[in-house]
């Protein structure tokens, strides 16, 4: 038996005022994409903001169903745009936000295994890690390099490719 040990690295910040200016206007824009959230039945709505090396950004947002499972998540909405109408598209980094009526967030809320999962394909794909900015509104962020951190156990099988 062998026994082994991974380390995840991260950054926070307890203001967005404490991020480079194309940081913050990522956060913002993230915020803005909460706007079109069509959340009826979980009142969270989330938002997501993806800056691709060529400066376009692509903003996401959840998209709930009456029947779920048939919704989708921001982060994927936002990816998946990406992977439509971006093809050979790299993506240097996303910003993830959320907000409800309902309570108040008082800590950035992360990125299902569903949506870790499509980053880590996306990742794989450009060949290089992507900065993933998870902002809470008002408070603290997580600033994470790479999705090997966020899900190091990703599904890979390269035989699938060829």
């Amino acid at each position: 038996m062998n026994k082994e040990n991974f380390t995840i690295s991260y950054e926070t910040f307890d203001t967005i005022n404490e991020l480079s200016p194309a940081e913050q206007a990522l956060c913002h824009q993230a915020e803005e994409a909460l706007k079109s959230s069509h959340s009826p039945y979980s009142k969270f709505r989330v938002g997501t903001a993806v800056q691709l090396a060529g400066g376009e950004v692509v903003l996401g947002s959840n998209q709930e169903n009456v029947a779920y499972p048939s919704g989708l998540c921001a982060e994927r909405v936002a990816l998946f745009s990406i992977g439509a109408a971006y093809k050979d598209a790299c993506i240097t980094t996303m910003a993830i936000t959320a907000y409800t009526d309902q309570f108040k967030i008082e800590q950035p809320v992360t990125s299902c295994g569903a949506c870790l999962q499509v980053m880590a394909e996306y990742e794989k794909k450009q060949g290089k890690p992507m900065t993933i900015l998870f902002y809470c509104l008002g408070g603290k962020i997580i600033k994470v390099k790479g999705i090997n951190s966020l899900l190091p156990f990703a599904f890979v099988e390269d035989r699938l490719g060829s």
